[in-house]
């Protein structure tokens, strides 16, 4: 089943999209006339019938859009891993301040310095999978990495560094 999302103009207020779950669940995101969004969590017996909204800013949603984009990567990723012990899997957002920010992926020396691979970047709700050692990192981009948990925690402090 592919997934299903309806669109519903709200007159004189804006629009709604839900997302209908394979469960039957409706998840919708209102965009208001003068750009303020929620997202609302409907009743499961009146689709008309709202159990919780909750306004989300700009970069509120942003980053929500991020980790799911993210999510999806790392619940594939985990399936991979599930049955290998000592592996994790874990997405590693750049700092603003880190000094790898509008640097190659390549100069932080992640795999020689922690042992751990980084398998994709998402941008923008964009994910680039195999990501090459000459990929320019940005601020806010999320690392995707798969390693031991003391190579992840090593690859967060590289990171997070804001000297060289």
């Amino acid at each position: 089943m592919g997934v299903r999302v309806e669109k519903s103009d709200l007159p004189g207020l804006g629009v709604r999209h839900d997302l209908v779950t394979a469960r039957g669940r409706r998840i919708g995101v209102i965009t208001f006339r003068d750009g303020r969004r929620e997202l609302a969590i409907f009743d499961l017996d009146d689709p008309d019938s709202c159990r919780v909204s909750i306004p989300i800013s700009d970069p509120e949603a942003s980053t929500l859009a991020e980790l799911l984009g993210a999510s999806v990567v790392l619940s594939k990723l985990s399936e991979l891993t599930d049955e290998a012990a000592g592996l994790f899997t874990e997405h590693l957002l750049i700092p603003n301040d880190s000094v790898y920010a509008g640097r190659p992926l390549g100069d932080t020396k992640a795999r020689t310095r922690t042992g751990v691979s980084i398998v994709a970047i998402v941008r923008d709700k964009k994910v680039m999978p195999s990501p090459t050692p000459d990929f320019p990192l940005s601020a806010g981009d999320a690392l995707i990495a798969v390693g031991t948990r003391k190579g992840l925690d090593s690859l967060a402090d590289l990171i997070a560094s804001s000297t060289g």
